[in-house]
């Protein structure tokens, strides 16, 4: 539909008050536009079958023309309204994208902005800490070093001291050692003069004197065969010709006493008894299983107190199977193994937890340790001639036989070493709230009894040497300056009488106490000691 422009600016410029507002009227009431007519026309001429050409411009007037166009008009304006809206929204929506992207970069500069600053501020306060943590640990050190040096001060002083009194001993030695010689050489003069008168009446007598030596030989022997295979008493060894016994009475009593138990009270050959093999395997099996650790020996003790407690077995018998059986752990174990001491250390608290609980036991073992090693009585039996070393001998000192071969002289050591050691732990064995029946104070007397009754030979020193070696540290924290005192002894009258006899085994038995004394290891506590009783004093009597 066409309007021309004329009419349509005519009517707009007479009805601009009239007619655009009703047509703004109509818009907005909703008017409709009917077509009933046209509706009418069309379904006429279908019904006809023929079609009727549209005459829109016969059928309307000036008005609807009008209305029709400010229809028109309005629709698009409405439409360009929609997209000037739908413009200023989409500006709207892209500026807020905007602000939006802003914000979260403003909001990611800010957290790398705080990121940076807790980072600086971590990095000074670590600064901090390692500074204040460097000035303590500086502190600590120097404090170290000054408790150093005053320590090494004192240890140089006693040193010098030691080394001044040495030094007036060796030169009191010396004159005294002179002034013998001089008498020795006016004595040698005499006799000489005696004996040139002398000479051919000596020579008479020699012969005869050799037959008696001979007869009296055989006697010895017979003797000493009879003492090895009794050991009844210490008088028995005391009457052995040609062997001379080193020891204190009172030692000699009490293992006199103790062999006199055992053979009292334990059956001759009870391991072969069927009767008993029974508790022999079961105690042999608990010992066996014994290691350096706290939860083994509260287990082995615990084993051990059950089986000795037990009813089918006689005590006195049960307490000599424990003795033999732990001390022979000596002989199951190698005992050169530098952790031979943590065993033995392990060993002395399973004897003390178990003699606490059944204190005849502590008989047996010292019976037992003085049947294996003589140097826990302590005792020393000297050959004084040739004859006298015989096999007998040695089987009496200690010395095991195998394939009809004694065992060597090394051996033999090793094997004394290892018993003293573990005699040693038991006895410096301290459990705190329990009672030692044999602590400290008999490991004080032994010692006291080794160096006035036993003389310096190379087997003494090894036993000594092992005694200190597990005890020293011990007896020095009891006894102090006593102990020290008896270290004087050992320095001044021990060790100058061993290096006079000058052979190998004695050099390194020397070499041994020199080294103990020197570099005081008795002011170390010995290895395997401290944790065990630590443990055993927290968890099994706390």
């Amino acid at each position: 539909m066409r309007v021309e422009d004329d009419d349509e600016d005519d009517t707009e410029d007479e009805d601009d008050g009239t007619s655009h507002g009703k047509s703004w009227a109509l818009v907005a009431k909703g008017a409709r536009f009917s077509c009933n007519d046209l509706e009418s026309s069309d379904s006429e001429d279908e019904l006809d079958g023929q079609v009727a050409p549209y005459r829109l411009m016969e059928k309307r007037d000036l008005a609807k023309s009008i209305l029709l166009e400010l229809e028109r008009e309005h629709h698009l304006k409405v439409q360009e309204e929609v997209r000037n809206k739908l413009a200023s929204l989409e500006v709207c929506h892209q500026n807020e994208i905007q602000r939006t992207i802003s914000a979260f970069a403003r909001l990611q500069k800010y957290a790398e902005s705080r990121k940076e600053i807790d980072r600086r501020l971590d990095v000074h306060f670590q600064r901090r800490i390692a500074e204040v943590l460097d000035k303590h640990l500086s502190m600590v050190q120097r404090d170290h070093e000054q408790k150093s040096q005053i320590v090494e001060r004192r240890i140089r002083d006693d040193a010098a001291l030691e080394e001044a009194k040495r030094k007036e001993q060796a030169v009191k030695e010396e004159k005294l050692r002179q002034e013998r010689a001089r008498q020795e050489a006016e004595a040698r003069q005499k006799e000489a003069a005696k004996l040139a008168a002398e000479a051919r009446k000596t020579a008479f007598e020699a012969a005869k004197k050799e037959a008696a030596e001979k007869e009296a030989a055989e006697k010895e022997a017979a003797k000493l065969r009879d003492a090895a295979a009794s050991q009844s008493s210490p008088n028995s060894q005391n009457n052995i010709a040609g062997i001379k016994v080193y020891a204190d009475k009172y030692a000699l009593e009490a293992e006199s006493r103790r062999r006199a138990l055992v053979q009292n009270q334990v059956p001759e050959n009870i391991h072969l008894s069927k009767e008993f093999s029974k508790y022999d395997r079961q105690i042999a099996k608990s010992i066996s299983k014994l290691m350096p650790t706290t939860d083994s020996v509260r287990a082995r003790a615990s084993e051990l107190i059950k089986a000795l407690d037990g009813q089918d077995c006689p005590r006195p018998i049960s307490c000599y199977l424990f003795a033999n059986k732990i001390i022979s752990i000596v002989k199951s174990r190698n005992t050169k193994d530098k952790t031979f001491g943590n065993l033995a250390f392990a060993c002395g608290y399973v004897m003390l937890l178990v003699t606490n609980q059944v204190p005849d036991a502590m008989d047996y073992l010292l019976a037992e340790f003085n049947r294996v090693c003589i140097y826990t009585v302590p005792k020393h039996l000297h050959a004084l001639n040739a004859q006298a070393r015989t096999r007998d001998y040695y089987k009496l000192i200690g010395y095991e036989e195998e394939n009809e071969q004694l065992e060597s002289t090394e051996s033999y050591l090793t094997y004394v070493v290892a018993y003293v050691k573990l005699y040693a732990a038991m006895i410096q064995t301290e459990i705190k709230g329990v009672r030692h029946p044999h602590g400290l104070a008999e490991g004080w007397k032994w010692l006291a009894m080794f160096l006035n009754s036993l003389p310096a030979t190379t087997a003494t020193a090894c036993a000594l040497h092992a005694f200190l070696k597990m005890a020293g540290f011990a007896l020095h924290k009891k006894y102090g300056s006593q102990f020290m005192k008896i270290l004087d002894v050992i320095s001044r009258c021990f060790l100058p009488a061993l290096k006079e006899q000058g052979n190998k085994m004695q050099a390194e038995a020397v070499n041994n106490l020199q080294n103990y004394l020197n570099d005081k290891i008795y002011l170390e506590e010995p290895e395997g000691q401290y944790l065990v009783q630590q443990l055993l004093s927290k968890e099994l009597f706390m």
